[in-house]
């Protein structure tokens, strides 16, 4: 029997980036996946602005960014009243707001991350992220490996494979099991139970090669919420290149809703026929490449770990595509992860800091699934204020739209409404807190006493803080030879870091002593405007550290802020080996207590 540190199952956007992240950590490991190949549904396609950092933490961003949807044609999204047909109003833009940024221009985002949303469709990125993780761990990455069995003892978690290719079955043992299989076999072998957070529709989902540059408009748009006249429901297209994006993408993925509880058996012949209804595109060429059937709903798994197993992603937590926070999610998930089992398994912290995980994760993703949730149920209320309907005639359908256009001054209520409501969209596609500025509470944060900080907005605004628990704050800054790099790329793999003010020497000191004394993989540096290791030109940095000149503060492998002091320290010494004692769940001595 073969043994490895980690076990992950599964090959997708979680199990993939778990693979990349565990490499990096120099964790040996070994991922299996069901499947012969990746994803062939084109799925989740929205990389938010933490998922790409974490994927340029592991060398795929390049890759990605160059088959990505250009960050203009990205920038927004847009309610459009019906698509094809004879009325000169079908296709005709009902709103249109900014999406994730702006293709890179909102100044609230550029401030948050020196990356920019990103936008391919899992079909995809999923070979990117094999390719790249096939490259850093050769011989480790296993399709068409299925799990069919699971057991645990107080020291190994014992998997039974089958090679499907052969029939053949192996067994491989475990330190740790990084469950990331969707759901589809893990959850059951552990008696891992979901609860439903709430349900909005059936959907069914084409993926499609057509010319719609004829029919659709404006470039700058990513996804297109067509309002169908004839369905009295909505549509949903979205580009899926893959060389052109926009109105001339090549391909495209089209969704269309069903009511929940609708009893008719839909087959794929009925879902193309009602699609080409709804759209009124009669019968415009579509090369049809694949029809899938799911339920808009949200689940959350009843538990994240079953003591060595540690279930991430969809196999935690399941939600609607609305705000694009499903694969995000899940990458965020193993970012947490795999350095916590990292450092237990190489001894150094304790096993209680696994202990953290559902802890810090379970809230975060059960409010993405909330705010997805409610994101789909929003879109559902802006068309019951237009007055569409499915219980509504075409005509009636039509009537109730064209009152947006009309100058008939007894209308003018019902369109501020309507513009109302679809500005309330930006709930989705403006929620950098949501997205970006989540934070964690656990052992693995010590806090200090202050509270957060005001926000008027805790969807749509971030506030960038080291309040412990909150993700390291962005700044650009510069070295001594005046070469400009982001602060979080000073965070490296499987290592703390200590940011002391310019004035914060004695941090410095105590930083260095408690590694070498302890053998913490601890980094530590000042950063200041004038004076320092590292220069703050802009003064971000010092805006947002909140703490003085002769402060500290303590960030995670994972770039959250794990601790801080607001000042200097009697013994600064002890006070910081307290703090990673509280985090790493063992104790670490200051030098002079080990020298006694």
């Amino acid at each position: 029997m073969n043994r490895v540190p980690v076990l992950v199952v599964g090959g997708g956007g979680a199990g993939l980036t778990a693979s990349m992240l565990l490499a990096n950590l120099e964790i040996e490991h070994l991922l299996i996946s069901s499947r012969p190949g990746t994803s062939d549904l084109p799925k989740a396609h929205v990389l938010n602005l933490r998922a790409m950092e974490i994927l340029e933490d592991v060398g795929a961003a390049d890759r990605i960014i160059e088959k990505s949807t250009p960050p203009e044609q990205m920038a927004a999204t847009a309610f459009y009243a019906g698509f094809g047909g004879d009325d000169p109003d079908a296709g005709r833009r009902i709103a249109k707001l900014q999406s994730w940024g702006g293709g890179g221009k909102d100044e609230n985002w550029r401030a948050a991350s020196p990356m920019v949303q990103r936008n391919l469709p899992q079909i995809r990125l999923e070979p990117l992220l094999k390719e790249r993780a096939e490259e850093l761990s050769p011989g480790s990455i296993r399709f068409n490996q299925e799990l069919v069995g699971l057991e645990q003892t107080g020291e190994l978690a014992l998997a039974t494979i089958r090679d499907n290719d052969s029939g053949d079955t192996y067994e491989i043992a475990a330190d740790y099991v990084i469950a990331a299989d969707g759901g589809r076999t893990v959850p059951g072998l552990l008696g891992i139970e979901y609860e439903g957070l709430g349900t909005v529709s059936e959907t069914a989902t084409l993926h499609v090669s057509a010319d719609f540059s004829d029919l659709a408009i404006d470039d700058d748009v990513l996804i297109r919420w067509t309002i169908s006249p004839v369905s009295g429901a909505g549509v949903v297209m979205v580009p899926m290149g893959p060389e052109k994006w926009g109105p001339e993408s090549e391909e495209w993925v089209i969704h269309i809703q069903y009511l929940v509880g609708d009893p008719r058996e839909v087959t794929d012949e009925d879902v193309l026929r009602d699609v080409r209804e709804a759209m009124e595109i009669g019968d415009f060429p579509m090369e049809i490449h694949k029809i899938s059937r799911w339920t808009v709903d949200a689940v959350l798994a009843s538990s994240f770990r079953k003591d060595r197993v540690f279930l991430v992603g969809d196999c935690a937590h399941k939600h609607p595509p609305t705000g694009g926070l499903g694969l995000t999610s899940a990458i965020h998930d193993v970012h947490n992860l795999a350095w916590k089992i990292a450092a237990v398994v190489k001894g150094e912290a304790d096993e209680s800091l696994l202990d953290t995980y559902e802890p810090e994760r379970r809230p975060v993703v059960a409010r993405n699934a909330q705010r997805s949730l409610e994101n789909a149920i929003n879109h559902l209320g802006t068309m019951a204020e237009i007055g569409v309907s499915p219980e509504n005639s075409t005509e009636e359908n039509w009537a109730a739209m064209k009152r947006l256009w009309n100058d008939d001054p007894a209308d003018q209520e019902f369109r501020e409404k309507v513009a109302r409501g679809a500005r309330s969209q930006s709930m989705e596609f403006n929620e950098l807190n949501v997205e970006f500025g989540y934070s964690y509470d656990s052992t693995a944060v010590v806090p200090d006493g202050r509270p957060p900080s005001p926000n008027p907005d805790d969807v749509r605004i971030y506030v960038p803080s080291t309040r412990p628990g909150s993700p390291l704050p962005h700044a650009w800054l510069d070295d001594p030879d005046g070469n400009r790099l982001p602060i979080k790329d000073l965070v490296k793999a499987g290592r703390f870091l200590l940011i002391a003010g310019e004035e914060g020497d004695a941090w410095i000191e105590a930083a260095n002593e408690i590694a070498d004394a302890a053998g913490l993989p601890l980094d530590f540096l000042r950063i200041g405007h004038l004076d320092g290791d590292l220069y703050d030109p802009q003064l971000t940095w010092t805006r947002n550290r909140g703490i003085g000149a002769d402060g500290a503060i303590l960030v995670r492998p994972d770039r959250f802020v794990a601790w801080r002091a607001g000042s200097a320290a009697e013994d600064p010494k002890r006070v910081l080996a307290e703090a990673l004692s509280s985090l790493l769940g063992r104790e670490v001595s200051a030098p002079e207590e080990a020298a006694a």
